[in-house]
């Protein structure tokens, strides 16, 4: 993977587990120890690096773009839910949207950012099956609740 598929991809969004895994390190347990990590998979990849901190403690959520040597942060407040399936894909998705849009990669972060966010948000409104639920796809459309 390493060798073969970062040298295309355009943007690399991992998590800090994953992050940790492809450069063989332990996972990042603060902004600094995650942004390290990031500049280490930069020089790795060819492309940007957003390196998703849902994962640290803390009442804040912390991701890292860096994206040609500058650093983008961007910051959330936590949301405490168990409706969080699918958001490191509905991130990168609303990122490519973004782009497709014609939005700078920073601008494109920070719009799927806040999309995300607020599907985080109204999640535990949506009643969809059983166990560890998704994100509320479409707050813009309809609310969860009638």
């Amino acid at each position: 993977m390493i060798e073969q598929l970062l040298p295309l991809a355009c943007l690399l969004t991992p998590n800090a587990p994953e992050a940790a895994v492809l450069i063989g390190e332990q996972m990042a347990s603060s902004e600094d120890e995650l942004t390290a990590q990031g500049q280490r998979l930069a020089e790795i990849s060819s492309g940007a690096i957003l390196m998703k901190g849902g994962h640290l403690a803390g009442d804040t959520c912390i991701d890292v773009l860096i994206d040609k040597g500058q650093l983008f942060r961007y910051e959330n407040r936590r949301v405490t839910t168990g409706n969080t399936h699918g958001t490191g894909c509905t991130l990168s998705s609303a990122v490519t949207a973004g782009l497709a849009k014609g939005l700078s990669l920073p601008d494109s972060v920070e719009s799927a950012e806040h999309y995300l966010h607020r599907a985080i948000e109204q999640a535990d409104d949506l009643r969809i099956g059983r166990g560890h639920g998704p994100v509320h796809h479409f707050h813009h459309y309809y609310p969860a609740r009638a």
